[in-house]
């Protein structure tokens, strides 16, 4: 089976595995750019210069193999072997062949950036054969992170046109178009930094010793430069944890009514009650008691 009009794309799938086909695939708007998600049994797809010439896309594509693998073969003679967690960087109006591996089925994310002169510095994107993105310490860690706030449920981002800008830079920087030492990629570092230490936060938020100096450690920046990294947030860092444990506790206070509110507190990385209760009646306006009062049904 062949689809010929499936995204600007041509899919192919055999005959026999027809029967046992699913997928789905899912699209939203974010500040221009689009993130998809494809959950679906393997196939082979390609982009020929017939379904470029009948789709144009004109976009920088970053993705994401979140499962399954397989090869890619792009310009060039180039063949790249892709896995899950691979990242591919692209430009959307350029041939490529993808041939699935011995997985039943993949998970794929992708975000597809409009080419933009100023987004991209200047610089050309259309010569950009899709390939596998090496990975480097010091980058990888804000580039994923970053990617990661952008494909997440909406709310996540702090300032969504400015994260795709930047984004599209650090993909840039990684195929070597742009210097990681320009100003402006520099500022999208500190984006990506921000999100990775939000997503430490996330992770550890639970825990009472979890300080600054902690969670700069774990990025490999200094604190100094971790206080610089929240500056382009909305919050600081204790501000932001705090935000974070506070939602958690109130999730749990009225998701579990019969669970002390002591317990609640110090589960949720509180030192004390007394900052708990501050922290919650600054946040909502109301004691914990009244929070579980206020969402009980009515006798």
């Amino acid at each position: 089976m062949r689809g010929k009009s499936l995204f600007g794309v041509t899919i192919e799938l055999a005959r026999d595995l027809r029967h046992s086909f699913k997928g789905s695939f899912q699209a939203r708007a974010v500040a221009g750019a689009v993130a998809t998600e494809m959950r679906a049994s393997s196939y082979r797809v390609n982009r020929t210069e017939a379904d470029i010439a009948r789709i144009a896309g004109n976009s920088l594509c970053i993705g994401l193999q979140v499962k399954g693998s397989g090869f890619l073969h792009a310009g060039r003679d180039q063949v790249h072997a892709v896995g899950g967690g691979d990242i591919t960087i692209n430009y959307s109006d350029l041939p490529y062949d993808a041939i699935p591996g011995n997985e039943a089925d993949f998970h794929y994310k992708m975000l597809k950036i409009p080419v933009d002169y100023e987004v991209m510095l200047g610089q050309a994107t259309d010569d950009l054969f899709a390939t596998r993105y090496a990975e480097n310490n010091s980058f990888a860690l804000p580039f994923r992170a970053l990617f990661n706030a952008l494909n997440a449920a909406p709310g996540r981002l702090i300032d969504p046109a400015r994260d795709v800008t930047h984004i599209a830079r650090l993909a840039m920087t990684a195929r070597g178009r742009l210097s990681p030492a320009m100003p402006e990629v520099r500022a999208a570092l500190r984006t990506g930094l921000c999100y990775a230490a939000q997503d430490i936060m996330i992770r550890k938020k639970s825990r009472q010793n979890l300080t600054p100096a902690a969670v700069a450690k774990e990025l490999g920046i200094s604190l100094r430069q971790l206080h610089v990294v929240f500056e382009g947030a909305e919050l600081s860092f204790s501000r932001t944890l705090s935000s974070m444990r506070i939602e958690e506790a109130k999730r749990l206070l009225l998701a579990f009514p019969a669970l002390p509110v002591t317990q609640i507190a110090y589960g949720c990385g509180f030192d004390s009650l007394a900052t708990f209760y501050r922290v919650f009646a600054g946040t909502y306006g109301m004691t914990p008691g009244d929070a579980r009062a206020e969402d009980m049904p009515p006798a």
